[in-house]
C-alpha cells in the first residue's frame, strides 16, 4: 500500500514537472499570458500615468491577443502618448522594430496659434535609447505610409473611428485606409483593432460627435480590404456603458465600451 501510494504521489510530480516544463517551453505564465509580455508591462522605464491606467487598459491581455512577439516588426497607427508603444518596443526587443505612424505637424489655425504635431511624444520616445528600435513616420493620412517593408503587425487602439474624421474641411475614404493596412502586412500578419463601441445600429454616424463606432461597421470596413477576422476579445467591454455619451465625458471616460478585433492577412 505504500509503494503504491509513493508510485502515485511519482507519477503526479511527474506530470506536474512536465505540465510546467511545457508552459515555460511556450514562454507562457500559468494565466496564458506571455514572459515577454509580462516584462514589458512591469518594465520600470515605464511612466508612473500609464501604470496607472493599467486597470482600465488591460495592456497584458490586449498584447497577449494580438500575437506580437520577439523579433516582430510593428506598425502603430497614431501611437498618442506612446501607452502601447513603450511595451512594444520592449517586446519586440533588438531584433524587432515599432513604426509609430503620426500625421505630418498641422499648421496654425485661426484660434489656434501652436502648430499641433501628434507625433511629439513618439518622437520623444524614440530619441530614448531605451527604446531605439522605434521609428517615427509623419505619413499618416498620405497615400504611403513609408515602411521599408511589409510588418508583421498593424496596431491601432482606441483611434480607429478618427480614421474616418480626417482633418477639418476635409473627407476621409475608408476604404483606401484599411487598404493600405492590408498591403503594410506581410502574408498572415496582423491588423488589430481596438476602439470605443457605439451602439449597434449607429454604424459611422458618431465617429466625430461621441467619438464611437460600431464594432459591426468597423469589421464590414476591414473585411471589405481583404482581412478575415480571426479572434475577438471581451476584456475591455463594458456592459454598463449606455453608448449615449462622448468618450471623453467625466461620466464615462476610462470606461467605455471597447472592442477587440484580430483580423490577418491570408496567406494566399
Amino acid at each position: 500500500m505504500l509503494r503504491a501510494s509513493a508510485w502515485l504521489a511519482a507519477a503526479v510530480s511527474a506530470v506536474l514537472a512536465l505540465s510546467m516544463m511545457s508552459a515555460d517551453a511556450a514562454g507562457h505564465k500559468h494565466s496564458g499570458i506571455p514572459a515577454y509580455v509580462t516584462a514589458a508591462v512591469a518594465d520600470s522605464a515605464r511612466p508612473d500615468a500609464d501604470k496607472k491606467a493599467d486597470d482600465e487598459r488591460k495592456p497584458a491581455e490586449t498584447l497577449a491577443f494580438s500575437h506580437v512577439k520577439p523579433g516582430d516588426s510593428v506598425a502603430e497607427l497614431m501611437p498618442g502618448g506612446g501607452y502601447f508603444t513603450r511595451m512594444l518596443s520592449v517586446i519586440v526587443g533588438p531584433s524587432g522594430h515599432v513604426y509609430a505612424i503620426v500625421p505630418p505637424p498641422m499648421p496654425p489655425m485661426p484660434g489656434r496659434r501652436m502648430r499641433m504635431d501628434m507625433g511629439a511624444a513618439a518622437k520623444k520616445i524614440a530619441a530614448d535609447p531605451h527604446y531605439s528600435n522605434v521609428t517615427v513616420l509623419t505619413t499618416l493620412g498620405t497615400d504611403s505610409w513609408g515602411l521599408p517593408g511589409p510588418v508583421d503587425l498593424v496596431w491601432t487602439t482606441d483611434n480607429y473611428h478618427d480614421f474616418h474624421n480626417g482633418r477639418p474641411g476635409s473627407k476621409v475614404d475608408i476604404a483606401p485606409f484599411n487598404k493600405l493596412a492590408f498591403d503594410a502586412l506581410k502574408p498572415g500578419g496582423i491588423f488589430l483593432v481596438v476602439d470605443h463601441a457605439g451602439a449597434a445600429g449607429t454604424g459611422t454616424s458618431q465617429t466625430s460627435t461621441l467619438h464611437r463606432i460600431d464594432p459591426a461597421a468597423a469589421r464590414k470596413e476591414i473585411e471589405a480590404a481583404g482581412f478575415k477576422l480571426v479572434a475577438h476579445s471581451n476584456a475591455l467591454r463594458n456592459p454598463k456603458d449606455p453608448h449615449t455619451a462622448r468618450i471623453f465625458d467625466a461620466s464615462i471616460r476610462g470606461h467605455t465600451d471597447k472592442f477587440m478585433y484580430r483580423f490577418e492577412k491570408p496567406k494566399s
